[in-house]
């Protein structure tokens, strides 16, 4: 038979209540007493439901994620740094996805009206940001993974989206490449910006500015990295590389390419950014800025554990390191 907290009230000669109280910590007994309770949980063996102590702590011990659709090449990395780093604080996870906008956003607002978890980290907020926001300036323990959406004064852990840029050009001009065209990420962005900006400044400061003709908005598919070189070529724009702002961009980018006759790396050499995982395996191979996912999530965990924890947590963004990650898009491998 389960040992319960009636039992050993009924042993203890004490309320359910008291009981409570005293494996709580709560210390609202005499010496005594909680001495009795002590004893005669021990002597029964009892042992208390851990959802049962959050609760009477106020404390469910779960940690809420949400994030965009499941289907983005790299939010697995994400993911499985926040889980590896949730695992070892203790905290159990409540996945919430906006894969239903409106309606699925209404649904985790409900869970969040419902404390159904203790702190909420949040994968690219984007159109939610507002809400979240607002959230957090309730009370709720808030921490941020991405580097779409800067200045919500939100903790936040984010790539180095200006460094990354930088190890592009740098990686492009050292190769003797002069007249990138540039395929950046969805207007609007605070990290298409910031890439963009110190992609061109390289270029710009070693004497071969860009002109805006070379540079093209996307929206992180393949099929804009299609259109960009398509429309290029038909413009009578002349290039030697290409640098977008995502992989999956570059894979079209690449397809087009060997659509027009120009080979890879021999005529234009190719950057992207992420280096989510399948980055590696097209053929060519892509050159790639590696954003360190996985460290992302898991270092935006530890800041929620640590704020739960009643801890200080950085007001600027943690930005991560990037690195440039040379593969043959860009290099001719020799036997």
């Amino acid at each position: 038979m389960r040992v319960t907290i009636a039992h050993v009230a009924l042993r203890a000669g004490v309320s359910k209540a008291t009981v409570s109280r005293v494996l709580n910590g709560k210390g609202e007994t005499d010496a005594a007493t909680e001495a009795r309770v002590r004893r005669v949980v021990k002597e029964l063996g009892y042992v208390p439901s851990a959802r049962a102590v959050s609760l009477a702590k106020g404390r469910t011990g779960v940690v809420g994620v949400l994030a965009p659709a499941l289907t983005r090449p790299w939010l697995a990395q994400v993911m499985q740094g926040v889980v590896d780093s949730m695992e070892n604080s203790g905290h159990g996870l409540m996945l919430f996805t906006r894969t239903r906008g409106d309606d699925s956003f209404r649904r985790f607002a409900g869970q969040v009206d419902a404390n159904a978890f203790d702190g909420l980290l949040v994968i690219e907020p984007e159109e939610t940001a507002p809400a979240v926001a607002a959230m957090a300036s309730a009370a709720l323990p808030v921490v941020l993974i991405g580097d779409r959406d800067a200045g919500l004064g939100i903790p936040a852990v984010a790539s180095g989206n200006r460094p990354g840029g930088r190890q592009a050009a740098e990686h492009l001009l050292s190769l003797g490449r002069h007249r990138p065209l540039v395929l950046a990420g969805p207007e609007g962005y605070d990290c298409t910006a910031e890439r963009l900006e110190a992609f061109t400044g390289v270029f710009a400061e070693a004497g071969f500015p860009i002109p805006q003709q070379a540079c093209f908005p996307g929206d992180y598919s393949g099929e804009s990295g299609r259109v960009a070189v398509s429309r290029a070529v038909a413009d009578g724009i002349e290039f030697d590389a290409v640098f977008t702002h995502n992989d999956l961009s570059a894979s079209g980018v690449l397809q087009m390419l060997g659509m027009t006759g120009l080979p890879v790396p021999e005529s234009v050499a190719v950057v992207g950014f992420d280096d989510a995982g399948h980055a590696a395996l097209g053929a060519p191979a892509l050159t790639a800025v590696r954003r360190p996912l996985r460290d992302m999530g898991a270092e935006a965990a530890r800041m929620l554990a640590s704020a739960l924890a009643g801890a200080a947590v950085p007001d600027e963004p943690v930005e991560i390191a990037t690195d440039l990650v040379v593969r043959e898009s860009t290099v001719i491998r020799t036997p």
